[in-house]
């Protein structure tokens, strides 16, 4: 694997080095340092500070996916919920058929790798470390806390691994620089097998969640986090991509592991749907079960607000394919003819997530109109950062965020990569995959889908009554829809094994004509996307196969 051949004091000193002050969850209250001269292996475990640095340090290697591309990309528009309005970004080497062996995009390997060195340092070293304790725990107590934050992020690393790239060599121990590292990969089983492990071992160890820790420490690793870990590793293992046989025995699986989490009884679907990626109103708020540090930026607003709105760049702009999954505030889809949806006023009477998640021509943002009709302010073709879909994208926007004035502010987000509403939809697809359409199914979609500002109707089990497959496309899309620009869709659409249907085909957007004051919407073609059975997984990169051929290429690269 891609690990480097430096000496072990040289990667520590590195560690924790680099960014240990990004945020309040990731200090341990101690004072910050400096050394003179060289330090031994033997000085950082004998070192309270040290030691700890190197664990806090791993929490840095969290993906946050605000911006893939150095210019504020989204994984979104590698599928079919956006297009990125920089028609060079390198996130369309997702889309256009350039992507290879030699041209790759998000490779994370080196970089998880990287992350999970450093919990197996702390895991080696924690037996004879010098650890003052924390938060009134004993030195044995706070190192098993320690511990079990190390486990917890070696799982969700080796995660990020697999769903990119399906079975990797598991790294359960620090290798020596004389070892030979041209590993091969671990099977399918045994990848499941080590992550469901390590999940199990954090649990064991953990505070149960968020609330748990001391307020300095809020945000670190939790008994709930590892169970939604868990959660989405089971629910991907029993999902087409992953189980061609359909074995109902792994669906059961997925769904016990969502209600493990779910009979804990401590996250909650929160009121605002737009305060559950703002922390400024309220820090780690009851639906986030984890995320990576929040930081105050306003560098989302920068790159995805609408082109008038102070010169913001208008990156992610969401297709008409995403915007026809929403239905209506009545809970219909737009096709269904009785739906009251009109094709000549299409945003009224919308499913309200709509509004809070796509700027659309008319919508306020900031109070004042968006305008996405051509010749508008904000149109098609105003300017190269315009949109080229008609819409913009709002979602994990702050309308309290300011830019290019003489005094800007930020807001302090994460990136979420767990949160209640998806540990539900998990929970209800797996029990419908597993058992059909039962009654349990119906509570917790309903939970989802009438968080207060939202409201949608109340699914009733026999008005009307769903087969499991007509459920499942109800379930698929209310995670289309819930979850959109979280990253979900890119990997759900890859295990569902329906790339060709969604993927390898145009993305559209709406053009609207303003004729007087009567607008005219026309859908038209916007790319051209390519899919083909060998992108479910990612290619490794040529330099890591060139340097560990153990590895194997993976299937058509």
């Amino acid at each position: 694997m891609k690990i480097k051949n430096y000496n072990i004091i040289i990667l520590l000193i590195a560690f924790l080095a680099i960014g240990c002050e990004k945020d309040k969850y990731l200090k341990d209250g101690s004072t910050s340092f400096t050394t003179e001269g060289e330090i031994t292996e033997q000085q950082v475990w004998a070192n309270n500070d040290y030691a700890r640095g190197v664990l806090n340090n791993a929490y840095n290697d969290l993906i946050a996916e605000f911006d893939m591309d150095g210019g504020g990309a989204l994984r979104a528009s590698g599928s079919d919920e956006a297009v990125n309005s920089n028609l060079n970004s390198a996130v369309n080497i997702f889309n256009n058929g350039t992507w290879s062996p030699t041209r790759t995009f998000d490779n994370r390997y080196a970089d998880m790798y990287n992350g999970i060195r450093k919990t197996n340092l702390l895991l080696k070293n924690l037996p004879t470390a010098q650890i003052v304790p924390l938060d009134g725990l004993t030195a044995a107590a706070d190192k098993e806390r320690l511990r079990g934050e190390a486990y917890f992020l070696r799982a969700l690393f080796h995660f990020e691994l697999f769903k990119r790239y399906g079975p990797i060599p598991l790294a359960t121990k620090v290798y020596d620089r004389l070892e030979d590292l041209n590993l091969p990969k671990n099977t399918y089983q045994e990848c499941i097998n080590q992550i469901a492990l390590d999940c199990d071992s954090a649990i064991a160890r953990l505070p149960e969640w968020t609330q748990s820790w001391s307020s300095a420490q809020r945000g670190r690793a939790t008994q709930t986090a590892a169970l939604a870990l868990k959660s989405r590793l089971y629910l991907y293992d029993a999902s087409p991509l992953y189980n061609p046989t359909n074995d109902l025995a792994r669906w059961q699986r997925a769904a016990d592991a969502a209600k493990a989490l779910i009979d804990r009884n401590r996250h909650q679907i929160i009121t605002s749907y737009t305060n559950v990626f703002n922390f400024n109103a309220a820090a780690y708020n009851n639906e986030v079960i984890f995320a990576t540090s929040a930081n105050n930026i306003n560098s989302i607003e920068i790159n995805n607000a609408p082109i008038s709105y102070d010169g913001a760049n208008g990156r992610t702009n969401p297709t008409q394919e995403l915007v026809d999954a929403f239905g209506m505030a009545n809970g219909k889809p737009i096709t269904d003819a009785t739906s009251g949806y009109s094709a000549a006023n299409p945003y009224a009477g919308r499913d309200p997530r709509l509004g809070l998640v796509i700027n659309h021509n008319g919508r306020l943002f900031k109070n004042i109109a968006v305008e996405t009709f051509v010749g508008g302010k904000d149109g098609i073709d105003r300017n190269v950062n315009a949109t080229k879909t008609g819409y913009y994208m709002r979602k994990f926007l702050s309308e309290s965020a300011t830019w290019n004035q003489q005094a800007n502010s930020n807001v302090r987000r994460p990136w979420v990569l767990f949160r209640y509403a998806e540990t539900l939809l998990n929970y209800a697809e797996a029990l419908n995959a597993a058992q059909g359409p039962v009654a349990d199914v119906y509570t917790y979609l309903n939970q989802v889908r009438r968080r207060s500002g939202v409201n949608l109707p109340l699914l009733v089990i026999n008005a009307p009554l769903l087969n499991k497959d007509q459920m499942k496309d109800l379930i698929q899309n209310e995670r289309r829809v819930e979850l959109c620009f979280e990253g979900h869709r890119f990997f759900d659409v890859r295990r569902w094994k329906k790339g060709d249907d969604f993927f390898n085909k145009p993305v559209t957007g709406m053009r609207i004509t303003n004729n007087g004051g009567a607008l005219t919407y026309t859908r038209f073609t916007v790319e051209n996307r390519v899919f083909t059975d060998k992108n479910y997984f990612y290619p490794f990169s040529q330099s890591d196969i060139n340097r560990q051929p153990a590895l194997v290429q993976n299937p058509g690269w």
